[in-house]
């Protein structure tokens, strides 16, 4: 397969929704994952407030509530995830908990030390994971976690396709020891950090993403950018399968201090 030297920052927004809302996950990701990554942190309460901060449609949001008791709410930019995320939460029973709201990460619509926990699985890129990290901290309680997953190096040097890939995707990717310091500096003792296994990406991440395609295809036959838009991401599996054992997402968890 070839790449047409496309940007996923050449597509329109709203096809890049519409696309993604066919997906029970919008980035690789497990419930196995999801249920480690809470393990690191102190017990929630009853009273715990959750903020998930680039939701989505709740996938991963549901494996948080159906484990922790708190209040959750799961912010996303795009109006259709929220609705698919408020559907999610009343198909698991979960709506007195779980409520999905619009909104953007960086003017988050919370109170100053108001969260006990920030989550945010594969969407921090979006304002930069140095950035989020500092002025998040901003809405946690003192002893407050946040908890992400990041796109990370597993290596100092690689090729220089996928060099020039993710320098395209997210020039904030970074080693997983700088992505550690940057935690650090930020004001959280860093908890913990591990790579996400390869099944998060390829089966629950790929794998759906065969008969989305289709879908998508179907719907917008005949329609160059829509074309465009999954060889682009037709390339980015492409790219993962070649050069797996030198990037991947991996989890940080930090406490505020």
């Amino acid at each position: 397969m070839s790449n047409d030297n496309s940007s996923i920052h050449d597509f329109d927004l709203g096809l890049i929704c519409e696309y993604f809302s066919l997906l029970e996950r919008q980035g690789p990701g497990s419930p196995e994952v999801t249920i480690k990554a809470l393990s690191f942190i102190d017990k929630l309460g009853k009273e715990a407030k959750i903020a998930d901060l680039g939701c989505g449609t709740g996938g991963q949001t549901m494996i948080l509530a159906q484990h922790t008791p708190g209040q959750i709410k799961g912010l996303d930019l795009f109006p259709t995830f929220i609705d698919l995320f408020n559907k999610n939460a009343q198909k698991h029973n979960l709506q007195e908990r779980v409520k999905g709201i619009v909104g953007s990460m960086d003017q988050l619509p919370f109170q100053a030390e108001e969260l006990d926990l920030i989550w945010s699985e594969g969407a921090i890129y979006n304002i930069g994971f140095e950035r989020g990290l500092r002025e998040w901290k901003a809405f946690l309680k003192p002893g407050g976690y946040v908890a992400v997953s990041e796109a990370s190096w597993f290596t100092e040097e690689r090729p220089q396709e996928i060099q020039d890939f993710w320098m395209d995707a997210y020039p904030g990717i970074d080693t997983i020891p700088n992505k550690v310091a940057q935690m650090q500096q930020a004001g959280y003792v860093p908890v913990a950090s591990f790579i996400l296994p390869d099944n998060c990406w390829i089966e629950y991440f790929y794998k759906p993403q065969i008969r989305a395609q289709e879908t998508f295809l179907k719907e917008h036959a005949g329609n160059k950018a829509a074309e465009g838009f999954i060889a682009n991401q037709r390339y980015e599996e492409e790219l993962y399968h070649k050069y797996k054992d030198l990037y991947g997402y991996v989890f940080y968890i930090g406490k505020k201090i």
